[in-house]
Formats: structure tokens, C-alpha cells, sequence
């Protein structure tokens, strides 16, 4: 992750951000198997290499995607209920905590409003927005499925070792 922070173009754009005291906060909430930074760094900096390689505005793309998930709630002690209101709800709450700290253009609130569409009801109306909201699908599954695949992989290891002893 941390080559990710080696783009010399990309931190400058991010780094108030990434240094700033509430968004560090975020590498202490637990969030699909990593936390919550570690995520949003992730989404920013994909994005912001798709949106720079297709002529988009990267710049926007970069700083907003960093900010999707700027909300402190950590669904991991949560029922189920609260977890599904927050599914819904937390861009809301990540867009607050974003106005607060920093300014923001029309297009990067809608890209921290909108990047939970369909399960938030709310349409992306920029190319921006559509294209960080995909990415933050893949990445999340990525890293929903990364405990599962290192776990499967260990396993065909140890199938792998056992069978050429066997065999032997």
C-alpha cells in the first residue's frame, strides 16, 4: 500500500489530507479485513490513476475518493440492523465530516455521496462519481475476498506438500 504514497503527483494533491488528525484516526477502524485509511487510500489512488489515464479530473477524483469513507463508526461492534443503516447512510456521514475539514467542489460531494449507489438510493451525476463508485466496488471485494484466497492458497499448499510425500 505504501508504494501507493511513492506517486510524488498523487500526494501532493492528497497529502493535508493524509496527514490530517481525524483522517488518521481512520487506520484505527477495522474495514473489510484492513481499516478504514488503508481502504480509502486504496480507492483514492486507483482512481485517481483510472480518472488521470481516461482525461477526467483526476485532481477532484483523487482528493474525494480519499474522503468517501471519512466516518468513524466501526461496524465491526454493530448489529446487523445498524451495520444495514449504515451502509446506506455513512456517505452522508463522510460528506459532513469532509465539509467540515475541508472545501469541497460540487463534484467531489457528489463522488462521497453517491459512491454507495444503488444501495444508497442516490444517482451519480458526474462521469467522476460513476468511476469512483465502481472502483470502490472492486477494490472492497478484492479486499473482502483477500482472507479467504490467502487462506485457500495455504490450504492447496499443504495439499500440495502432503500429496508429494505421499506419493514419494
Amino acid at each position: 500500500m505504501n508504494s501507493h504514497l511513492n506517486s510524488i503527483d498523487y500526494t501532493n494533491l492528497v497529502d493535508d489530507i493524509l496527514e490530517h488528525k481525524e483522517f488518521l484516526k481512520l487506520a484505527y477502524i477495522t474495514h473489510h479485513g484492513s481499516n478504514r485509511y488503508d481502504h480509502s487510500v486504496r480507492v483514492s489512488y486507483w482512481s485517481y490513476k483510472v480518472g488521470r489515464f481516461l482525461k477526467m479530473d483526476y485532481q477532484k477524483i483523487a482528493r474525494a475518493a480519499l474522503l468517501h469513507d471519512f466516518f468513524f463508526e466501526d461496524n465491526g461492534n454493530l448489529s446487523y440492523k445498524q451495520k444495514t443503516i449504515n451502509l446506506v447512510k455513512h456517505p452522508e456521514y463522510a460528506l459532513e465530516n469532509a465539509k467540515k475539514h475541508f472545501e469541497l467542489s460540487k463534484i467531489e460531494e457528489d463522488i462521497i455521496l453517491t459512491h454507495m449507489f444503488p444501495f444508497s438510493f442516490k444517482l451519480p451525476k458526474y462521469f467522476e462519481s460513476w468511476m469512483v463508485n465502481i472502483i470502490d466496488d472492486a477494490i472492497a471485494v478484492y479486499e473482502k475476498t483477500y482472507v479467504v484466497r490467502k487462506q485457500l492458497s495455504t490450504a492447496v499448499s499443504f495439499m500440495m506438500i502432503f500429496l508429494l510425500n505421499y506419493i514419494r
